[in-house]
């Protein structure tokens, strides 16, 4: 009877894993400390990826929760998929106004620490710094944005490595931050400081853009703005609408729309070269 009850949990925990990534680990897993901050102590967890080759190009994933709340569990699934195509991937987690009482100027100053950290520690976590990709959803999004657009919040950091990523992965982002735009109460009168949209410049990196077509938060006409922005600047914008998707609509509890994603975000980095030959899944 005792062997029948052990069978049976060990058939529902293998359930679990394989109907949920997110309770998974890849076999090299890594947590770290990259900022500290006061008494916060703000961690990133690491996924380094199977591939013994060395160089390997990286994906950097901040949540959304307009920089109020949020949790990196949020784009676990795609740290793990990604994990096991070459890359390694890395959720970070920032400072939020429920946790620590902060704003998005903390925020954006983390994020571009933590783009930094992985730069700064390219060599050791086997990838490589010309290759790191930022990516996050809603406020994440424009964290991931900011990181390439918005000069300042360096901290203590100076500047001295950059945090421009090669590449943008962008989810119902938030990239307006101006008067009719999101997030306007909370940065009032500095939101030139720090909205993407109205610090876009030459150089920006290739740019993916998912958005549903009835987000509440993000209008599809600046998303198509700012793409036509862009592309004025000699940058390329591939901007792929949902119809009739709501803000979020990409998360893994939307599975169906979750796989569609993630094969719209390899036919995009396959095209601009850094989709790694890897026949792992």
């Amino acid at each position: 009877m005792k062997s029948r009850i052990h069978t049976l949990l060990g058939l529902v925990i293998l359930s679990t894993l394989l109907l949920n990534p997110s309770s998974s680990k890849a076999q090299n897993h890594v947590v770290e400390t990259y900022k500290i901050v006061g008494n916060d102590s703000l961690k990133m967890d690491i996924y380094l990826s199977d591939e013994q080759k060395k160089d390997k190009p990286a994906m950097v994933f901040f949540f959304g929760g307009g920089w109020v709340s949020g949790s990196w569990e949020q784009f676990r699934p795609h740290a793990l998929h990604f994990s096991k195509k070459g890359f390694v991937t890395i959720l970070v987690d920032y400072r939020v106004a429920s946790r620590q009482k902060t704003s998005p100027f903390d925020a954006i100053e983390d994020a571009k620490s933590a783009m930094k950290y992985v730069k700064k520690n390219a060599e050791r976590l086997g990838l490589d710094s010309a290759k790191v990709i930022a990516s996050g959803g809603s406020a994440g999004g424009h964290l991931a944005a900011a990181t390439a657009t918005v000069p300042g919040f360096e901290g203590q950091d100076n500047g001295i490595i950059s945090t421009k990523p090669v590449a943008l992965l962008l989810f119902n982002p938030v990239i307006d931050n101006g008067p009719a735009g999101y997030g306007y109460d909370r940065v009032a009168e500095r939101y030139k400081d720090v909205s993407p949209l109205h610090n876009l410049n030459t150089g920006v990196p290739p740019t993916l853009f998912f958005l549903g077509t009835k987000d509440q938060l993000i209008p599809v006409e600046t998303a198509r703005y700012y793409k036509t922005a862009m592309e004025k600047l000699g940058s390329y914008c591939e901007l792929i609408l949902y119809e009739g998707q709501p803000h979020g609509f990409f998360n893994y509890k939307n599975r169906e729309i979750y796989e569609q994603t993630i094969i719209e975000t390899e036919a995009f980095l396959k095209k601009i070269g850094l989709l790694p030959n890897s026949e792992t899944e």
